[in-house]
C-alpha cells in the first residue's frame, strides 16, 4: 500500500507541474495589466516601469516562471500584489472556511444522494421514482450561480430565515458558534443541491443493478428484512461508483465553492481566488491553481483507497 500511494504520488508530479506552466502563461496573455490596475488614476510610465521593476514582471516570462517556481518549492509563494501579504498566510486564513462549506457540502450531499438513489431504486418506474427524477434533473441542470440566488432570495429575502451573506453579523462583535452556523446554512444547501442531483442519480443506477444480483434473492429467501437487504447488502456493492466520484468530483465541487462564495460574500479560497482574478494579483492566483491541483491528486488517491477499504477484493499491492 504504501509503494502504490509512493508510486501515485511520483506520478502526479509532472501533471501538477504541466498545470503550473500552463496556468502561469494563460494568466499572463489574458488582457489586463496588473501594475495598471494597482497605479489606478496614478499610472505614468516612470511609475509603471518601477513597480514592474519591483514586482519583476519586467523579465522574460520564461524566467518569470522559473523564479516563481524555484521559491514555490521552497514553500515560498511570494506576496500578494493587492494585500501586501504573504500569499501563504492569505490562503491560511480563507482556507478553514473553504473547508467547512465544502465538507459538510460534501458529507450532506452524499448522505441524501444514498438515501434518494436509493429509495429510488426500490421504487423504480413509480410515480413516486419519476416525480424525484425530474427534480433531480432540474437541480442538476441548473447553474450554481441561479440555485445561490434562487435560494437568497426564498429563504433570506422573503422569509428572512437565514442571511444573505457573510460569515457573521458585522453588528456583533464576539459571534458565538451558532451565529458562523446561522450564516454557513445557505452556502452549504446552495453546494449540496447542486452536488447531490447526480450523485443521486448514479446511486439509484447502481442499486438498480445490485438488487437483481443473485445475492441480494438469497438473502431475501433466508428471511432477510427489506431494510436489512437495501443498507446492508446492497448499499455496501452500490455506493462504490459514488467513491470513484468523490475524487473527479472534488475539482468541480471547489469550483462550485467559488461561484457560491462570491454570491454569498463568504470569506473563503474562492472569495479570494475572485479578487485575485480582477486585479490580476498572479501570486495569489497560482498559489491557489496549485492548491487545487494538489486536492485534486489527494482526492483521486483518498477515492482510491476508499474503494479498496470498501471492497477487499481490491489490492493495491
Amino acid at each position: 500500500m504504501g509503494r502504490y500511494i509512493l508510486r501515485r504520488i511520483l506520478e502526479a508530479i509532472p501533471s501538477l507541474l504541466g498545470v503550473t506552466v500552463i496556468s502561469f502563461i494563460l494568466l499572463h496573455i489574458v488582457p489586463g495589466n496588473p501594475v495598471r490596475l494597482l497605479l489606478g488614476n496614478h499610472w505614468t510610465p516612470y511609475r509603471a516601469r518601477i513597480l514592474a521593476r519591483n514586482l519583476g514582471l519586467n523579465k522574460p516570462l520564461y524566467m518569470q516562471y522559473l523564479i516563481w517556481l524555484w521559491k514555490a518549492l521552497h514553500g515560498n509563494f511570494q506576496y500578494s500584489y493587492v494585500y501586501d501579504q504573504p500569499v501563504t498566510s492569505l490562503i491560511l486564513q480563507a482556507l478553514p472556511h473553504t473547508l467547512e462549506l465544502v465538507v459538510l457540502a460534501v458529507m450532506l450531499a452524499h448522505l441524501t444522494a444514498v438515501l434518494i438513489g436509493t429509495i429510488q431504486a426500490y421504487y423504480a418506474n413509480s410515480v413516486f421514482d419519476q416525480v424525484v427524477t425530474v427534480l433531480l434533473y432540474f437541480f442538476y441542470a441548473m447553474p450554481t450561480f441561479w440555485l445561490g440566488i434562487l435560494v437568497i432570495e426564498l429563504f433570506a429575502i422573503h422569509l428572512g430565515w437565514f442571511p444573505s451573506g457573510g460569515i457573521t453579523n458585522p453588528d456583533n462583535p464576539n459571534p458565538n458558534f451558532w451565529s458562523y452556523v446561522y450564516h454557513l446554512v445557505l452556502p452549504v444547501l446552495t453546494l449540496m443541491i447542486t452536488s447531490m442531483a447526480g450523485w443521486a442519480r448514479y446511486m439509484r443506477s447502481s442499486m438498480r443493478e445490485t438488487l437483481v444480483q443473485d445475492y441480494i434473492r438469497t438473502a431475501r429467501s433466508k428471511g432477510a428484512g427489506e431494510f436489512r437487504v437495501l443498507f446492508v447488502h446492497a448499499l455496501r456493492n452500490s455506493v462504490l461508483p459514488l467513491i470513484t466520484l468523490f475524487g473527479l468530483s472534488l475539482p468541480a465541487l471547489l469550483g462550485g465553492a467559488l461561484v457560491v462564495e462570491e454570491i454569498f460574500d463568504y470569506p473563503g479560497m474562492g472569495l479570494l481566488y475572485w479578487n485575485a482574478a480582477n486585479s490580476r494579483d498572479y501570486p495569489v492566483l497560482l498559489a491557489i491553481i496549485v492548491f487545487l491541483g494538489i486536492v485534486t491528486i489527494l482526492g483521486n488517491l483518498i477515492a482510491d483507497l476508499l474503494y479498496a477499504l470498501v471492497d477487499p477484493r481490491i489490492s493495491y499491492s
